[in-house]
């Protein structure tokens, strides 16, 4: 579908669930949150249900997040059922990692298509410090299983935020011998990361630059998302960015959120946007849902004006783990 603005908005990404196993600084306080209640999120059933009407529009590409995704039961049932949607030709989960390894069986076997791993440290105890929680070995060992399954598309999600600026390179590096594409994104104010120190791409590159020499653009899209990406002599995966501050790519923007409650989020700032749970759970038709959907996107903001203002009162107030990674 296109947009008021001339975007086709084809990617839609989907949070399955608020809750996850880590509590990261820039997502979750330390004592955590008071998780929704289950019949708060959408059943499958109704998230599968949504994707048909989606699909509809013109949507083809699907991603899955949470909180952490893996953490709701079942999850390679739901992938298998938006696998067998005419129109969906991928689909793709952001993780933890923690639950990959022993769940990526069944995640392939249902259709999945690609998985970013998060990860901001090799550092075991600045891991913990991060994310909270000891899991360093888990998450690595969920991205080693991805990187062993021919033909799927793997990427790891890094967040500099100043304090992991010597886990850069390592983190990098790990692009050198692996088809992994390694990704620097630069934290928004969103939440709790409203609080953070950040780093800006220009920052990170010259980070890895000083180490690897120039780095070369490539001009060939990897994945659904707005990331940009270089090739590193001697490297066989790539560096990527995203960089929503200070390289802000609205005009390109292809996506929309459906958080785990059914609320239709078209721009990660505001709260604007469409409860479909409601119109789901009122009894509403295909057709009266579908409306909703398209209405919502005809609306789509312009553009986030994270770097010209804060507290508008339409802004996200939100954490991330209850929008959507």
């Amino acid at each position: 579908m296109i947009d008021s603005f001339g975007r086709s908005i084809d990617y839609l990404r989907i949070s399955v669930t608020d809750r996850c196993n880590l509590r990261c600084v820039y997502c979750m306080p330390p004592e955590g949150v008071e998780w929704m209640a289950h019949d708060e999120m959408l059943s499958y059933e109704e998230t599968i249900r949504l994707c048909r009407l989606f699909a509809q529009t013109g949507v083809k590409k699907v991603r899955l997040t949470g909180g952490e995704p893996l953490a709701r039961k079942g999850l390679p049932a739901l992938v298998s059922g938006i696998h067998a949607i005419p129109g969906i030709e991928s689909i793709a989960l952001t993780t933890n990692g923690l639950l990959l390894r022993e769940q990526l069986p069944a995640l392939l076997e249902g259709g999945l298509s690609a998985v970013n791993v998060s990860l901001d440290t090799l550092d075991r105890d600045q891991y913990a410090a991060i994310t909270r929680r000891d899991g360093l070995d888990e998450t690595l060992a969920g991205l080693r299983a991805a990187l062993a399954v021919p033909g799927l598309r793997v990427k790891l999600n890094c967040v500099p935020m100043g304090d992991n600026d010597v886990q850069l390179v390592p983190l990098a590096e790990l692009a050198r011998d692996a088809d992994l594409s390694v990704r620097f994104i630069e934290l928004m104010p969103i939440g709790l990361g409203g609080q953070l120190p950040r780093r800006t791409e220009a920052e990170v590159r010259a980070i890895l630059e000083r180490s690897f020499g120039p780095m070369v653009p490539c001009g060939d899209v990897i994945g659904a998302g707005p990331g940009h990406y270089f090739t590193v002599p001697g490297f066989r995966g790539r560096i990527g960015f995203i960089s929503a501050m200070t390289h802000q790519f609205c005009d390109g923007c292809n996506r929309v959120r459906l958080t785990a409650t059914g609320f239709l989020k078209t721009c990660l700032q505001y709260e604007t946007g469409r409860d479909l749970r409601a119109l789901l759970r009122s009894g509403a038709e295909d057709g009266t849902v579908l409306a909703a959907i398209e209405d919502a996107i005809r609306r789509k903001p312009a553009q986030h004006h994270f770097n010209e203002s804060a507290g508008q009162s339409a802004d996200e107030t939100h954490n991330m783990n209850q929008i959507g990674g």
